[in-house]
């Protein structure tokens, strides 16, 4: 998948000590907590991918799918490194995921769930068009065993804003 500027590739065993160490720097371990290498582990219900930026490893983004009829969606998370954040990269992989979710694998809906604090992820996913449903609260434990209240957002198809 491919925007102006970013490349999302399936996630392969050549990106996994870039993204391990992209995953350690602090302006990823405040939102994506502890540094785990769990991120990089197959799991036959999350498709995987290194994001790329001319050719070069800045980030990581996936997604997933409730496959009951009743409830189909899709739900995803990224991050980039530190130096690719605030440059609109974010906007174009969340953008690019998602209108392949739309698109090609025909989802009406797609829903991501930051921190309520996550300010700059939050205007990020709402230049896409994802639009606030309700806070979450205590919703997940920070690194240091705090409870955190998390921003549930979704986006419907008709909503997607393509550029």
């Amino acid at each position: 998948m491919k925007g102006a500027r970013v490349e999302l590739a399936a996630l392969s065993a050549e990106h996994h000590a870039r993204l391990r160490e992209l995953r350690r720097e602090p302006e990823v371990v405040r939102w994506w907590q502890e540094a785990r290498d769990d991120f990089l582990e197959e799991d036959t219900d999350v498709y995987k991918y290194a994001i790329l930026l001319d050719g070069e490893v800045i980030g990581f983004a996936q997604w997933y799918e409730d496959t009951d009829p009743m409830y189909r969606h899709a739900g995803l998370d990224l991050f980039l490194g530190g130096a690719f954040q605030g440059k609109g990269l974010g906007t174009e992989t969340v953008r690019v995921l998602c209108v392949h979710l739309v698109d090609e694998r025909g989802f009406h809906r797609v829903v991501i769930d930051p921190e309520v604090e996550n300010e700059a992820a939050i205007a990020c996913y709402r230049k896409v068009g994802f639009k606030p449903v309700g806070v979450m609260r205590r919703y997940q434990r920070d690194r240091f065993g705090e409870w955190k209240d998390g921003l549930l957002m979704d986006l419907l198809a008709e909503e997607l804003v393509r550029g």
